[in-house]
């Protein structure tokens, strides 16, 4: 079968946006991550830092998950909230990027869950168990102060894991939800990158 789409959700500071990007370029396949909070950004009007509030914002209430996950679809959307709407919008993004392109590589935004059902997905997760090199990691390529880098890491950690765990009904770093887990900390980027490239060349 061939490999169409790499869904790669990461740990902050595990370098999973550097890898997706060097993906991209060994193979010439598309990488969106940033790029789909542009395009809902730019299709409905809504400011990408809006976007960015109303993701960190999502309720991990009963009903927000139930209508969020199973009825994006549903014939009354009104009754969703704008957190449910931004959810909405950018898996519908991520289903046109898709239908537009035969392969891709999607960083984040439960990419996996717009592409469920369709043939050819790997769903990966990346992770570092070196605290000392995600720490550098984001102080030096995220710019963070040194002293505020733990506290940067919990945050985003934490906005990633309940975005997912409400919107995909599953718990965010559970290897089940993934075909593959890579831990990096003893790999650098491009080794990473390498190896996930190979899934573009399979047939």
């Amino acid at each position: 079968m061939k490999h169409r789409y790499l869904t790669i959700e990461r740990e902050y500071g595990a370098g999973g946006t550097e890898i997706a990007r060097l993906i991209s370029k060994k193979t010439g396949v598309s990488c969106y991550g940033r790029e789909i909070l542009e395009l809902v950004s730019k299709k409905h009007g809504i400011s990408i830092e809006d976007i960015e509030r109303y993701e960190e914002s999502a309720k991990s209430s009963l009903f927000y998950s139930i209508f969020a996950v199973q009825q994006v679809y549903s014939t009354k959307p009104d009754m969703l909230d704008k957190e449910g709407h931004i959810f909405i919008a950018e898996q519908n993004i991520i289903e046109q990027l898709a239908d537009s392109h035969s392969q891709a590589v999607f960083i984040g935004h439960c990419a996996s869950e717009a592409l469920a059902g369709r043939e050819g997905v790997i769903k990966v997760f990346i992770r570092c168990s070196d605290e000392a090199k995600k720490k550098k990691r984001i102080t030096d390529v995220y710019h963070i102060a040194p002293e505020h880098a733990e506290a940067e890491r919990r945050f985003y950690d934490r906005k990633r894991a309940n975005y997912y765990n409400i919107n995909t009904g599953h718990s965010w770093k559970d290897s089940e939800n993934y075909d593959i887990c890579i831990d990096d900390a003893h790999l650098s980027p491009e080794e990473c990158a390498s190896m996930l490239s190979t899934f573009f060349n399979e047939e």
